[in-house]
C-alpha cells in the first residue's frame, strides 16, 4: 500500500474539474480513492464514469459506490419505476450523456434502459462491483457515513453507507476511526450555505464542497498522521446555486 491517500468525491459529471484534480495525482506515491457520485447533474457524466473505471484498471484506484451510482443502477434495473425520481436528481444528464443529447425526450424509460444496458454492459458490471467503504490505517473512506448505533461500524447497512445523513452527522463518533466522507455538501455542514472549505467535527471530515452547485471540488492527500494537502478548485462556470 502507498504511504499517501489521495481522495476525491462528488465530481457529478464535471470532467474538467475531475481532470484538473488528477493533475496532482502521482500513482507512484498516492493511493487514489474516489468516494462516489462521479455521475448525475453534470453534462459529462459518461466521461467521468469511464475515467473512474480506467483509473481503477490502470492504477488500482479504489472507487466506492455513491448514492448516484446507485440511482443509475436502480433505474437500469426498473426503468419505469425509477425514471421520474432519477430524473429529478440529475439522472437526465447521465442518460443523455450515455446516449445522446435529447434522448430523455425521445425514448421511453424502458427503451433508454435497454439501450444503456446493451451499450455499456462492462461499465454497468463494473459499477455493480464497487465496494462501499475503504479502510486505511486510522481512516475510513465512505460516501455518506456509517451507523454509530452498530457495535461494529462495518455492519452499517449498504443503504446507510451511501445515503445516511443526520444520524451520522449529528451522532457521536463511537468508532476508533476518522471518517472521511462526501454526499453532504460542506456549505450545508458549515451552516452558512456558502463556505466550501473542508468540514471537521468529532473525527469526521466532509470533503464535498458542492462544486456542481457552483462551489468547489477537493482533492485531499492524507498520510498516517493527518492531512498533508487540501487541493481545492472552484467551479467557475456559474454562480452558487444550491438547487437540490
Amino acid at each position: 500500500m502507498k504511504k499517501l491517500i489521495y481522495v476525491i468525491s462528488d465530481i457529478h459529471g464535471q470532467i474538467d474539474l475531475f481532470k484538473k484534480l488528477l493533475e496532482d495525482f502521482d500513482p507512484k506515491w498516492h493511493q487514489l480513492v474516489l468516494i462516489g457520485d462521479l455521475n448525475d447533474r453534470g453534462m459529462h457524466s459518461k466521461e467521468c464514469l469511464l475515467l473512474g473505471k480506467e483509473l481503477v484498471e490502470q492504477f488500482g484506484a479504489v472507487y466506492l459506490r455513491g448514492n448516484h451510482e446507485e440511482y443509475l443502477l436502480q433505474f437500469l434495473n426498473r426503468p419505469e419505476d425509477w425514471y421520474e425520481k432519477y430524473a429529478r436528481n440529475g439522472g437526465k444528464e447521465t442518460i443523455n450523456s450515455l446516449l445522446h443529447s435529447g434522448a430523455t425526450e425521445e425514448y421511453s424509460p424502458t427503451e433508454m434502459g435497454m439501450m444503456i444496458r446493451h451499450r455499456y454492459k462492462e461499465l454497468i458490471d463494473f459499477l455493480i462491483e464497487r465496494p462501499f467503504y475503504f479502510e486505511w490505517q486510522q481512516y475510513v473512506f465512505v460516501h455518506a457515513g456509517v451507523d454509530f448505533k452498530q457495535t461494529d461500524w462495518r455492519k452499517t447497512s449498504l443503504h446507510d453507507f451511501i445515503w445516511i445523513r443526520e444520524p451520522f452527522l449529528e451522532g457521536k463518533n463511537t468508532t476508533d476511526k476518522t471518517i472521511v466522507f462526501g454526499h453532504t455538501i460542506t456549505p450545508m455542514l458549515h451552516g452558512d450555505m456558502q463556505t466550501t472549505d473542508l468540514w471537521f467535527s468529532d473525527r469526521k471530515i466532509g470533503i464535498d464542497g458542492g462544486a456542481i452547485f457552483g462551489g468547489s471540488v477537493h482533492g485531499v492527500i492524507f498520510n498516517q498522521a493527518g492531512i498533508v494537502q487540501d487541493i481545492e478548485y472552484q467551479n467557475m462556470s456559474g454562480p452558487w446555486q444550491p438547487d437540490f
